[in-house]
């Protein structure tokens, strides 16, 4: 039986065991088995050709943005309205059949955007080229998934499958779950807070699983036997993601405001190009970004050429800050939007 047939029985399986406390130790164990399989399928093939047209994309810029989605959603479109690259577009599926970067300039940050092919249901099984656009993915500071407006959550919940089963976690945070693999001693399990969906016994059956014997394993969260796996695993991606709903000329205007009302959502139109400097707004926002400008000594600050930092940096990275007014501030002054930065000599 090949990894593809025991991915599909174990997933069965799942589907048609009752969640209880009886069944709480086989789920866990089946769950644990399916990460593995879903990793091994996802290793690179040893006999797989190394050409690859489109997709050795250098990171360039302040941040990389994936922009992900089912063909024919207005990918292609969007990158030639917010780039000046051009992509095929046309209406019909399967026009992007590689990966193209594209530049969106904005508040003096350089912002890499890559178009990728249309994601098809079973890109995780490595249909088409799936494998390599969600490889691709991976490496994105943010991902705008795009979705077909008239076509309702059908896409959205695909899509999300697709990217959970490939270790790609959307608007998640890490779980807080310390875990160190040790050459003796068992098992140590602890917790800070009461457990309500793990015990000591599921965590050593799904760790007995990975071949491990020996670990320290402290719980700071309720976390799920799904995050427990992720953090055993180890090779997860947390990042935001934002949804955009386009062709919102094709919906009724209720429809267009139950969208827009849910969380990490933004309704767009790339036809009649609406609502895309808002996009650019909440882009730009969950990329956390910070733009500073810098002052040599006498001289006007120089607000041609911005230094682009993330959201929490300190002066250690850039210098003395001052805004508005001059002040003098010490290496552990977090850093605002439009600061102004001067060096100043002890």
């Amino acid at each position: 039986m090949g990894i593809l047939e025991k991915i599909s029985e174990i997933e069965k399986e799942i589907a048609r065991t009752q969640k209880n406390k009886a069944t709480e130790y086989h789920l866990g164990l089946l769950k644990a088995k399916l990460a593995k399989y879903r990793a091994q399928l996802l290793e690179p093939s040893k006999s797989a050709s190394s050409k690859g047209e489109g997709f050795d994309v250098m990171k360039s810029g302040d941040a990389r943005v994936a922009l992900i989605g089912f063909p024919s959603v207005g990918k292609s479109t969007f990158l030639s309205l917010m780039t000046s690259t051009a992509s095929e577009a046309a209406s019909y599926e399967f026009t992007t059949l590689t990966c193209i970067p594209g530049v969106i300039e904005y508040k003096g940050a350089n912002i890499q955007l890559l178009d990728l092919p249309g994601i098809i249901e079973g890109a995780a099984q490595g249909k088409g080229r799936g494998r390599q656009v969600i490889a691709v993915a991976r490496t994105a500071d943010v991902v705008i998934m795009m979705l077909d407006a008239t076509k309702g959550e059908v896409q959205r919940s695909l899509l999300e499958k697709e990217l959970e089963s490939v270790g790609i976690r959307l608007n998640k945070h890490k779980p807080n779950i310390y875990f160190k693999p040790r050459k003796g001693g068992g098992v140590s399990f602890n917790s800070t807070v009461t457990l309500t969906q793990c015990s000591e016994k599921l965590v050593q059956l799904i760790l007995h699983e990975y071949k491990i014997f020996n670990a320290e394993v402290l719980f700071r969260e309720d976390c799920s036997p799904d995050e427990f796996i992720d953090v055993i695993v180890g090779n997860r991606v947390y990042m935001p993601c934002l949804y955009v709903y386009n062709k919102i000329d094709q919906i009724s205007m209720e429809e267009v405001d139950r969208l827009a009302r849910k969380p990490n959502s933004v309704v767009i139109s790339c036809g009649m190009k609406l609502n895309l400097d808002y996009l650019l707004e909440m882009l730009w926002e969950y990329l956390a970004l910070t733009c500073i400008y810098t002052k040599k000594r006498g001289q006007r600050p120089d607000f041609t050429d911005a230094i682009i930092l993330r959201k929490g940096a300190s002066v250690e990275h850039v210098g003395t800050s001052t805004k508005y007014s001059p002040q003098r501030v010490g290496l552990t002054h977090t850093m605002e939007h439009e600061d102004v930065i001067q060096i100043v000599k002890k």
